[in-house]
């Protein structure tokens, strides 16, 4: 179960993601219309899908961090990775946007020229984006959050796409006549940041959701750690499944076959409390007692 602490520190996190992307989207609307400028219209449009994702991310951290209950014993951390679905379909739904109304302009020939203060305003915002996806990024992985690393997706593709705009903007002021369009192929070329970026949030989700072998270097620390404990001859196997912000790990150890059930019984509870006290985001741990066969001499 996720900590009070951690929790509010998500949701702080969370919430200063959807009042900069207010304040962001506002800029880059505003701006975009009065300076004449596609790209930048575009990147608001952009920004205004990362609010509603944001927002998805804070129910999701609510649903994902509720107790365990009768119906869901393990509690409702896969809720997180379902949050993280919604947030993709919104970030591929804007990019099909994009991809329509940039294609429309460049066919249609009507672009125009953008003001040149855009750009200013496009390189203090492509600043701030990039200050609050490392900010966001760190929070996700400190508090091992599937979402807010996805909301930190987020801030890293409206960087790329403000800086994009930024460089199509600046061919368009700069390179004069026929190059009106040049913000416009920006936007476009913005599209492909956003679905690639989609895919690395998407991907990762879906292996959680799937309980996929995603774990491999803390399942070599769980194993490190257990046969460290006393009466603990080796480990077998060893499953480790993520759930919201915590890991549920199913355990095998191997002890000596003489011994009695209640001895094998309390060193599988020493190693699920030792386990528990060194990794603080292992929710809970299923250990199954295998004997050691009696024909290797190495456990004899």
């Amino acid at each position: 179960m996720i900590s009070k602490e951690e929790k509010k520190a998500a949701f702080k996190t969370t919430w200063l993601s959807i009042f900069g992307n207010i304040v962001l989207t506002i800029t880059k609307g505003t701006v975009g219309i009065l300076g004449n400028s596609q790209a930048m219209i575009a990147d608001a449009i952009e920004s205004c899908a990362d609010i509603i994702s944001s927002f998805v991310v804070l129910i999701g951290l609510n649903f994902s961090t509720k107790a365990p209950d009768d119906n869901h014993p393990y509690g409702h951390g896969k809720f997180e990775p379902i949050a993280t679905f919604i947030t993709v379909g919104f970030l591929v739904t804007s990019a099909l946007i994009i991809a329509e109304q940039s294609i429309e302009r460049i066919l249609s020939g009507d672009a125009t020229t953008p003001s040149s203060y855009t750009l200013i305003v496009l390189g203090i915002i492509i600043l701030i984006k990039y200050l609050l996806y490392r900010f966001v990024k760190y929070r996700g992985k400190i508090l091992n959050s599937s979402s807010l690393e996805a909301d930190a997706g987020h801030h890293k593709s409206d960087a790329l796409i403000s800086l994009s705009a930024f460089i199509g903007i600046g061919i368009s002021i700069y390179g004069g006549e026929g190059y009106e369009a040049a913000d416009s192929w920006a936007a476009l070329f913005a599209v492909g940041i956003i679905l690639f970026n989609s895919y690395l949030l998407f991907r990762p989700a879906f292996g959680e959701i799937m309980d996929e072998n995603l774990y491999d270097d803390l399942i070599d620390k769980v194993k490190q750690e257990t046969v460290k404990v006393d009466g603990v001859i080796d480990t077998e196997k060893c499953f480790i499944r993520k759930m919201g912000f915590k890991f549920y790990v199913d355990l095998h150890i191997i002890v000596k076959g003489e011994i009695s059930v209640r001895e094998g019984h309390d060193i599988a509870h020493n190693v699920k409390d030792s386990l528990k006290a060194d990794f603080n985001e292992i929710a809970d741990i299923l250990i199954h007692v295998e004997p050691s066969p009696k024909e290797d001499k190495q456990f004899t």
